[in-house]
């Protein structure tokens, strides 16, 4: 008996310290995770990466460093983490089998938010789509219509073919196509569009205004019209120009043979 209880106090000290490093390799682990962890936030923000990357970042190091400490700890007490990685490896490889398409859209996402092809209030085609952007997520991305419908992009689906930004670069050119009888005065045309485009206060001086004809039509002369705007006087001015254009015209007596319209608006249907 005396034997039996002086081996039980064997097994209890030796496997009683070996729990004790355990637990002290969790407490200790679970605050350098936690350190380590904060320091990447904290250079990541003086950085100034996106604040979707820096939580995104910052949690799978946290997960991974407590993964390590948990392994750690299942050493110490003596059990062979050999067969335990490997089993957590299948389980992982098998989620992600079943998790293929959120992990095409989360990997997609990842790589939005750090080339940045467009940004929050962009306006963008893509993947069939045109709105404004409302919020770029891990996995999806949110646009506004014209007519303020909510579209719901998987990102996958964004970054696998182009992505057109009509708001990056701050400015626009308009393009119209003003036909004139092929009886009426070139000339005379030309010096009519420049001198409503003059009066235009929100144009843009540069780039210059393009006036030209480019096209010889079955009846009718057709003028290129092409001035720059900022992004966000797109279309009043456009309105305000086709009108305006139609006036000038007729008050110096010069026909339109057919309606114009711009060559792009059915193709952004952009609002």
């Amino acid at each position: 008996m005396e034997q039996v209880l002086q081996k039980v106090w064997e097994l209890a000290t030796i496997y009683g310290i070996k729990l004790i490093f355990a637990l002290l390799i969790l407490f200790f682990g679970r605050l350098i995770a936690k350190l380590v962890t904060k320091i990447i936030e904290r250079l990541m923000e003086r950085s100034k990466i996106d604040p979707t990357i820096v939580r995104f970042v910052c949690s799978l190091t946290y997960i991974a460093l407590i993964a390590f400490v948990i392994i750690a700890a299942l050493g110490q007490l003596g059990i062979q983490t050999a067969s335990f990685i490997a089993i957590v490896g299948a389980a992982g490889l098998a989620i992600g089998l079943a998790l293929q398409g959120s992990l095409s859209n989360f990997a997609a996402g990842f790589l939005m938010i750090i080339f940045k092809p467009f940004k929050v209030g962009d306006y963008i085609e893509g993947a069939g789509v045109a709105g404004t952007v409302e919020e770029i997520s891990i996995f999806t991305s949110i646009l506004t219509s014209p007519d303020n419908k909510t579209i719901i992009v998987p990102n996958s689906k964004l970054t696998e073919g182009n992505i057109v930004n009509w708001t990056i670069k701050g400015t626009r050119r308009m393009d119209l196509i003003m036909g004139i009888g092929y009886s009426d005065d070139i000339d005379k045309a030309r010096q009519v569009i420049n001198n409503v485009l003059a009066e235009e206060t929100r144009l843009l001086s540069t780039p210059e205004p393009l006036v030209a004809v480019i096209e010889l039509g079955d009846s009718s002369v057709n003028f290129a019209v092409r001035p720059w705007v900022k992004t966000g006087d797109y279309w009043d001015v456009y309105f305000s120009l086709t009108e305006k254009l139609k006036k000038a015209f007729d008050a110096n007596g010069i026909s339109i043979p057919f309606p114009q319209r711009d060559v792009h608006i059915y193709e952004h249907k952009e609002g």
